[in-house]
């Protein structure tokens, strides 16, 4: 038997991702965010959500510059993304308080945070209100890795990566797991010949 729960927007799990913009002033500012999704392969796009009514910094700085990345935390970094997360950006240097540095994105005009392991570099190609949220859709046009989490093929691991998975139900940050099968493949048990 099923029981119904309080109405929420995140359903566990997400993962944690800091999103990073420049300014009107051109200073770094970030937030961290776990309403994100992937949202097209061709071209590569990603959404994610930041609270249009509670005038937040990073929301305001995205829309200003038309571009932001994405960073994904480990689960060594959970202190900080969480900081990221609380604080204000209207009354910190969040980025400076917490230890971290930034570099200009090599695509589009936003800081990669250095000490985040993967960063992708978006351009903001659309944006829509929905609730109390501003969607906000970027089109992928680099990924920087850093090869301490890069597999023997080339590709990122997300057990090097090891990134922070939120838990909204019970608010708090979760590792991810061990692999229990191969996508695209594991369901064929049950195809027809």
């Amino acid at each position: 038997m099923k029981k119904n729960l309080k109405l929420r927007a995140v359903v566990s799990p997400t993962p944690t991702i800091i999103a990073a913009a420049y300014d009107e002033n051109g200073k770094a500012d970030a937030c961290t965010l776990a309403f994100y999704t992937p949202s097209s392969h061709k071209p590569p796009c990603l959404t994610i959500a930041i609270n249009a009514t509670a005038k937040r910094k990073t929301l305001k700085s995205i829309l200003h510059s038309g571009a932001f990345t994405i960073g994904y935390p480990s689960i060594e970094q959970a202190a900080e993304a969480d900081y990221i997360g609380i604080a204000s950006g209207y009354e910190h240097d969040k980025i400076a308080e917490v230890g971290w540095t930034v570099t200009k994105a090599e695509k589009v005009n936003a800081p990669v945070i250095n000490e985040l392991k993967l960063v992708v570099e978006c351009k903001v190609v659309n944006t829509v209100t929905v609730g109390c949220h501003m969607q906000i859709t970027g089109e992928v046009v680099n990924i920087q890795a850093d090869e301490s989490i890069l597999d023997e093929r080339g590709k990122y691991s997300l057990e090097k990566l090891k990134p922070i998975i939120y838990d909204e139900e019970n608010w708090r940050y979760l590792a991810v797991g061990e692999k229990t099968a191969d996508a695209f493949k594991c369901g064929l048990v049950f195809k027809k010949a």
